[in-house]
């Protein structure tokens, strides 16, 4: 199973315990994969078309508890009206939704989610879960991070958005083909939005993998900069060397200063070691510095004599 499929999984157990947070899941799933039929100028049955058993199960979970009816509903063209009449959901929770109309045909003129749906933030977190259900998806934590909702409309997504951001967290829209993405890139934005939607168990899951990622991330940082660190020791050593080999060689130790004479031998006797432990080698003993000071007059020496 993905990991976009095991936070719905635990999204989809997740249900308000109060009824205006119910009517607020039961908006989001309306809004996000849902039909009413209209006879005459009338609301008479509601459907729900996705094929994501997850939403249809939590729909009618959602229904049962919020109107405390039994199997009086199906997701078929069954007449519903007294449960949306019962609910007031035509009127108070959906400024306006995709309709059905008398002949069969599809009357698209969604406007986006009545604000008196969400406007306690327990509701506003209701909605958001239950949108992701039906909307969302989130890539594998493993390789990268990206959570998004594709909508069918802008202002479906807007709504969302504006959602979103009332709790702080940064979400922005992007058209992609016929459907607008509201998506999220951060890593902190993520893990804050499944707090808000109530999946702690896919938050820690997430956090935990972002824990591992940060640490490899920052054992690869340290072992490379060791590494550059080593290999430019290495090739300046490597060039005192050279240096010092082609003093010997065509100038001859003997006309050298006695302090560089002395920093010359010790650095063909210590080919490995660091500035700090050359300066210890000598007598007396001299600093960094010091021992850089005189590596680099014996380089300019060598360069002198080449040229």
């Amino acid at each position: 199973m993905s990991f976009s499929s095991e936070v719905k999984e635990e999204l989809a157990k997740r249900i308000g315990s109060s009824r205006h947070c119910q009517l607020a899941e039961l908006a989001a799933i309306i809004s996000s994969a849902g039909y009413i039929e209209i006879k005459d100028g009338i609301a008479t049955a509601l459907y729900l078309q996705t094929d994501n058993q997850l939403v249809v199960r939590k729909f009618f979970t959602l229904i049962k508890k919020a109107f405390n009816i039994g199997n009086g509903i199906s997701s078929s063209a069954h007449d519903n009206k007294p449960v949306l009449d019962d609910v007031g959901l035509i009127d108070s929770c959906l400024k306006a939704i995709k309709m059905i109309d008398s002949d069969g045909r599809i009357r698209d003129i969604n406007e986006g989610t009545n604000p008196i749906v969400t406007r306690n933030s327990c509701c506003k977190r209701a909605f958001i879960r239950d949108s992701f259900l039906c909307l969302g998806s989130i890539s594998d934590p493993n390789k990268g991070y990206h959570l998004e909702f594709v909508c069918d409309y802008e202002a479906e997504a807007t709504f969302l958005q504006e959602l979103i951001e009332s709790f702080d967290i940064e979400a922005r829209i992007v058209r992609r083909k016929k459907y607008y993405v509201l998506y999220i890139k951060e890593g902190a934005g993520i893990v804050d939005l499944l707090n808000i939607m109530e999946a702690p168990v896919s938050l820690m899951n997430l956090e935990n993998l972002r824990i591992v990622k940060e640490m490899r991330n920052s054992i690869n940082r340290r072992v490379n900069c060791e590494v550059a660190n080593i290999t430019k020791t290495v090739n300046a050593a490597t060039k005192q060397i050279e240096d010092i080999t082609y003093i010997r060689d065509h100038y001859g130790f003997n006309k050298l200063q006695e302090s560089l004479r002395e920093m010359a031998e010790i650095r063909l006797e210590h080919p490995d070691a660091t500035l700090l432990e050359l300066g210890k080698f000598l007598d007396p003993p001299v600093g960094k510095s010091g021992v850089n000071h005189r590596l680099r007059k014996l380089s300019e020496l060598a360069d002198k004599l080449r040229s």
